[in-house]
């Protein structure tokens, strides 16, 4: 079983007849994520990738392995998925006879990846217990899943146990991903701003202007495929396969957790109708069969975990505190997404161009400040907040024409994403110009 998921151990160029490595050589658009260059393979580290399924987790793993077999011992590298696996015990057994395997080789270091590894029962016993017992000191252990909650809960269970190992998140392609997968000449102009200031976003946005029509267009392409890889196999062809199989993940995971797809549906249904509003769970609960918010936390909740949308809290500007008792907003992660959701809760939603502009600029903000991107609302509302070095920096998001910006003392900086306009005081940025200079 161990020798039929590493083919490699016979023949290092038997990587290149893998079924992932064949798959990815057969897509028109190609690239390999940056995650490639920041896993350190120092032991001993146990390393988690987390990302929502059929974002390319398993493939990123396979390039790895490709990119390591041309220096390294093909028998150091030991790949196995454990959605096949019962519990534990079957999956200590695996390890420790990969171990065994691996000593009688005379390998000193390996890299042990263990794909899907929330699969079998009780997983995080029989990785703690081996590691306790100094069984992988020498090893670079990489764990990748689909949910944020059942890892990281069961991971909390390893103080001090993690070595040099480090989190890492794979998600669908950012906007200016997608410029560098699509036109990488255009990528290699637009250069990337080094920090979230006024004076920084205005020059980065001054030298890429002359791209916008470039930009735009390509937009436009990413508004309506997406980021994730499918999607993007699916530019200029039919996507309704891409749509159902991201649908089918939404579907598994709410039914792996022992819920119920109909209450998902009906409260992704009050979500989509009420966006970009913010909403309580109790106005939600008060639109579904169960009157429960409790019920409606626990769903969101759990879409959260697996990364199909963000949760932005309300703040308070003049404290710089979070309000977690008042209305929320829900953006989810991917115009594919929001696109395959609107068709399964059978919702039209309304002013989608302004919408999916909001949501990008949610999006990109909360990759590059987890737990400290919020929204603002008191009156009128700033979209994005996020806590900047201490700094609070607002981005409002506006598609009408001539669009105007407030001024409010408590912000550092204020910042105006626009459909077209520029200017550079008040500072004004096109969309497509602002989401390309985010690296």
């Amino acid at each position: 079983m161990l020798i039929e998921q590493n083919q490699w151990w016979k023949d290092k160029s038997i990587i290149e007849e893998d079924y992932d490595i064949q798959k990815w050589k057969e897509k028109k658009y190609k690239w390999i994520p940056s995650i490639l260059e920041e896993i350190e393979l120092k032991p001993f580290s146990l390393h988690i990738l987390l990302g929502p399924r059929q974002a390319g987790k398993t493939t990123v793993m396979k390039l790895l392995i490709k990119q390591l077999l041309k220096k390294t011992d093909s028998k150091s590298l030991f790949y196995f998925n454990c959605e096949a696996i019962g519990d534990c015990k079957e999956l200590m057994d695996i390890i420790e006879s990969y171990l065994m395997f691996k000593e009688d080789n005379n390998i000193k270091n390996s890299l042990i990846i263990l794909d899907e590894i929330t699969s079998p029962k009780e997983w995080y016993k029989g990785i703690k217990l081996l590691i306790d017992k100094g069984r992988l000191k020498k090893e670079t252990v990489i764990l990748t899943g689909s949910s944020s909650i059942t890892i990281k809960k069961q991971v909390e269970l390893f103080p001090g146990r993690r070595g040099n190992g480090k989190d890492f998140i794979l998600m669908p392609l950012s906007f200016r991903e997608f410029i560098k997968v699509i036109n990488p000449s255009l990528y290699e102009k637009i250069e990337p701003i080094k920090n979230f200031e006024n004076e920084e976003l205005r020059k980065k946005s001054v030298k890429s202007l002359p791209y916008l029509k470039e930009l735009n267009a390509l937009l436009s392409i990413y508004k309506n495929y997406g980021g994730f890889p499918l999607g993007i196999e699916s530019i200029n062809k039919n996507k309704e396969d891409a749509k159902r199989v991201y649908l089918n993940w939404i579907k598994n995971a709410v039914l792996k957790a022992e819920r119920s797809d109909l209450i998902a549906r009906q409260i992704i249904k009050t979500i989509l109708e009420k966006i970009p509003s913010p909403i309580s769970w109790e106005n939600v609960s008060k639109q579904i069969e169960i009157k429960s918010p409790k019920t409606v936390s626990a769903y969101i909740e759990l879409l959260k975990s697996i990364f199909a949308l963000y949760i932005l809290y309300n703040i308070d500007i003049n404290h710089k505190t979070i309000k977690f008792g008042k209305n929320k907003k829900i953006h989810f992660i991917d115009p594919l997404l929001l696109e395959l959701l609107e068709d399964w809760c059978l919702v039209k939603i309304k002013n989608k161009d302004n919408l999916l502009a909001e949501s990008m600029v949610a999006n990109i903000l909360s990759r590059k400040f987890p737990e400290k991107s919020f929204f603002w609302k008191n009156g009128f509302e700033i979209d994005s907040v996020i806590i900047d070095n201490k700094k609070l920096r607002g981005f409002e998001v506006k598609w009408s024409e001539d669009p105007k910006l407030k001024k409010l003392p408590q912000f550092d900086s204020l910042v105006l994403i626009t459909k077209k306009d520029f200017l550079s005081s008040p500072l004004k940025i096109p969309l497509s110009i602002f989401l390309s200079i985010i690296e």
